[in-house]
């Protein structure tokens, strides 16, 4: 797992760190909160629930995998409500993850990555009229999946909050 941390670390992540899928725990109480809607995309996006599959489901594509990285894209800001350093993270961990998607695809063919937030390869989702224009490119995130976060980082021995004013974007390799 060393050389796929390094690859995350290289491509601009600020922390990366193995991931035991053991350790992943898919929780129903998740899916409540995405059925809320807070984030405007339950029910309007392939990546999002329910699209994305049941939890079942969702966990039968986990158990595929035996090893994964845990990375973060971290900033500390001015103040809490610095929005111009929270989009210049955003902007930054896309960044990250699609450049290390992108290289830890020549290794490992199969690798799932979910991220933060819903899929944003394009513009416009076609869900649910038609189907994704981007299958093999579509994004999940950890929380579509029904994972707490901040449980998966403490479970892997990574710390989820880097102290006052600070922004932490989560995302996950799972690897072969």
């Amino acid at each position: 797992m060393k050389d796929a941390i390094d690859i995350a670390l290289e491509n601009g992540f600020s922390h990366a760190a193995e991931l035991n899928v053991d350790t992943i725990e898919l929780n129903p109480e998740v899916r409540k909160m995405c059925a809320a809607n807070t984030c405007h995309h339950y029910g309007k996006n392939w990546s999002c629930p329910p699209a994305c599959g049941t939890l079942d489901e969702c966990g039968d594509r986990i158990k595929k995998y035996k090893k994964g990285i845990i990375v973060q894209s971290t900033a500390q800001l001015e103040d809490s409500f610095d929005v111009e350093g929270m989009e210049e993270l955003t902007k930054q961990h896309i960044k990250n993850y699609r450049s290390t998607l992108a290289e830890l695809k020549k290794k490992y063919p199969d690798v799932l990555y979910l991220g933060t937030g819903a899929c944003d390869i394009c513009a416009e989702c076609t869900y649910p009229d038609e189907p994704c224009r981007f299958p093999d490119k579509a994004i999940s995130s950890m929380e579509a999946y029904g994972m707490v976060v901040n449980e998966v980082c403490k479970a892997n021995d990574l710390p989820y909050n880097y102290g006052k004013d600070t922004m932490t974007f989560v995302g996950c390799f799972l690897i072969g």
